[in-house]
């Protein structure tokens, strides 16, 4: 069982205990045994799977690959990874390439059972993507705002290097549940958002980047100062919308009990 980080504190000021804080954690994280067996297994056994098949029964193997790429979630569900990890990744048309949550197409262009090779160096990438997910799973713990924060910096990072259209990075961040929970947050966008038409939700994002982060190009919005206002903005957001339901609850705890 893996012991849980603790930050101590919520809102902006959890955000830079965690920055301040993170390389240590990290380290830390990286040397706990639990996690040292499933990087060393896995850097290990990873060239043996010479099919998707292969990999997809290896409940270790498998583990360790959906955790770095955050599709733990996933876990149970074998034979769609298989057919994911089987896709063709050169191809348009391809279930990998179909899928908006753009996760699965670098795990499985990575991991390259779908016509590509292997992501060089592929063992250590995912050993090292494993462990910083891990310390943002031990965050969230504590804090899933937090966990949420760490999530969406490490994914706009990614972004600045794309050279796909602003239009299609915007698709991408709506199909990547963990990273638009953070735009929607940040934007005070509400959840009947997600039941407005797909173009007209996708100009409602750029409007709310354009009046929050100053932009929505892409270019732009992955400069660190505008990860970070993205965060914090999500952060404060996020603590002031529990503040009010907390209000509320001592509102009504008060009429229930006569106070």
């Amino acid at each position: 069982m893996s012991i849980p980080i603790v930050i101590g504190a919520s809102g902006i000021a959890g955000w830079k205990i965690v920055q301040r804080t993170e390389a240590r954690q990290v380290a830390a994280v990286a040397k706990d045994p639990v996690v040292q067996r499933a990087t060393t297994y896995f850097r290990e056994n990873v060239s043996r799977a010479d099919k998707a098949e292969d990999f997809v029964k290896d409940y270790r193997l498998l583990h360790t690959a959906l955790s770095a790429f955050g599709l733990e979630a996933d876990l149970p569900n074998k034979a769609f990874i298989q057919k994911v990890l089987e896709s063709d990744v050169g191809d348009k048309k391809s279930l990998v390439n179909r899928l908006a949550d753009k996760r699965y197409l670098r795990m499985a262009e990575a991991l390259g059972f779908g016509s590509k090779k292997p992501q060089p160096d592929l063992a250590n990438t995912v050993s090292q993507a494993f462990v910083q997910r891990e310390f943002e799973r031990r965050v969230g713990e504590g804090d899933e705002t937090l966990r949420l924060a760490l999530n969406a910096r490490r994914e706009m990072q990614q972004f600045a290097s794309r050279s796909s259209s602003d239009r299609t990075l915007w698709f991408e961040v709506m199909g990547n549940q963990p990273l638009r929970k953070v735009f929607e947050g940040a934007f005070g966008f509400s959840q009947s958002y997600g039941r407005l038409d797909v173009d007209r939700q996708v100009e409602e994002f750029m409007r709310g980047a354009k009046r929050v982060l100053g932009s929505d190009s892409f270019k732009e919005i992955t400069s660190a100062a505008s990860i970070d206002k993205l965060v914090q903005t999500f952060m404060v957001r996020s603590q002031a919308t529990e503040a009010t339901g907390q209000n509320r609850y001592s509102a009504a705890l008060l009429l229930l009990t006569g106070g």
